[in-house]
């Protein structure tokens, strides 16, 4: 049976509190406002799902109900995370629509997409895929009509400045993000004691040939398109360079790295932290890399993965792989060669945009 987690009791990981996103608590307020326009009683706690196939309860206030619409709030715990938004309350509002499945509307403190390059068009509200496939889901349980789902964070504007969402060219307030629901807390001595747990568990059975990835889109691209097993996968986050010293003692005999551009790059420009408030942004190395590998500067944009997005067919192929090899070049010098290093950078579809070795080791 899934898991059923308590926001009010989350799960430890070593001395740390998980909390959840700012997309769980939409879905969460998403679906007692359902249930309110529905004409159900709300519980203090609403229950949602989450992406990973488990289930949440998050405590719900505010209800309030007419004819049209419903509206009720969620305030974010982000656990033992530094997380800008936590403690903010995030405001959800479903109204009767006329026809269609779920739309979404930008309320109050949450952006509006207006550049290419992001998982999400321009003019649409910035609530990312992941948190959309939630809300739609948790709305689901209560009821099949055709509904406008409207998400505000009150003091989102202000907030926003201190994110990148104004150099990413969402205007007017936050995004609302989260992969799989949970915020898992990171840069902590108890999250490295956690990984290096994970890799001994990794390597107890003897395996020769390791996944390193950032996080499930990297660890969904391994398995679904590059064909590696689960056992041999240990997800670092951004704890790169703690993780690869710890890998060098070891005996092995190679190391795959899976990740998104936007991390993985920062490999190959000597940031071996790659949490975003700790490490540069890794588009000037990839412009630099295009320059150099195709000839060409590349159009202006907003994100690395528009920057190679922006070429297309052997161009893209090329540039791709030039990155995957700088990326390898560098961790098999951090590790001073001691294994066989191959790199795979996906996008945020999951796609392999760029790849460096044989990894037929891995399958």
């Amino acid at each position: 049976m899934a898991c059923l987690q308590d926001a009010r009791a989350m799960t430890q990981r070593g001395t740390l509190r998980e909390g959840y996103t700012t997309g769980s608590c939409a879905a969460a307020g998403a679906k007692a406002a359902a249930m309110a326009l529905c004409g159900s009683p709300v519980p203090a706690m609403v229950e949602i799902p989450l992406r990973n196939g488990g289930r949440a309860q998050l405590p719900v206030t505010d209800i309030t109900l007419n004819d049209a619409y419903a509206t009720a709030s969620v305030v974010k715990d982000s656990g033992d995370d530094p997380d800008i938004t936590n403690g903010v309350t995030v405001i959800t509002t479903v109204a009767w629509a006329l026809d269609g499945d779920i739309g979404f509307s930008a309320g109050d403190g949450v952006g509006t997409v207006t550049k290419k390059g992001l998982s999400v068009a321009p003019g649409e509200p910035a609530i990312n895929p992941g948190p959309r496939e939630m809300i739609r889901a948790a709305v689901r349980e209560v009821t099949q009509r055709p509904v406008r789902v409207t998400v505000s964070i009150p003091g989102g504007v202000e907030l926003a400045q201190k994110t990148f969402n104004p150099r990413l060219g969402i205007a007017g307030g936050l995004s609302v993000l989260g992969t799989t629901g949970i915020v898992r807390p990171y840069s902590h001595p108890a999250l490295r004691e956690s990984l290096k747990c994970a890799l001994n568990v990794a390597l107890a059975g003897g395996l020769k040939h390791v996944v390193f990835t950032a996080g499930n889109i990297g660890t969904n691209a391994a398995v679904k398109k590059l064909g590696a097993t689960p056992e041999k996968i240990v997800e670092v986050s951004n704890e790169w360079g703690y993780m690869l010293d710890l890998l060098a003692d070891y005996d092995i005999e190679g190391l795959l790295a899976v990740g998104h551009p936007g991390k993985l790059v920062k490999l190959a420009g000597g940031e071996w932290d790659t949490h975003s408030s700790r490490s540069g942004s890794a588009m000037p190395y990839v412009m630099d890399t295009a320059r150099k590998t195709l000839g060409v500067t590349p159009p202006p944009s907003n994100t690395v993965e528009g920057i190679i997005e922006s070429f297309e067919g052997a161009q893209r192929l090329a540039l791709g792989n030039a990155l995957a090899q700088d990326v390898a070049t560098a961790i098999a010098k951090r590790t001073k060669g001691k294994f066989t290093v191959c790199a795979a950078l996906v996008n945020m579809k999951g796609e392999v945009t760029g790849l460096c070795g044989n990894i037929v080791e891995w399958l």
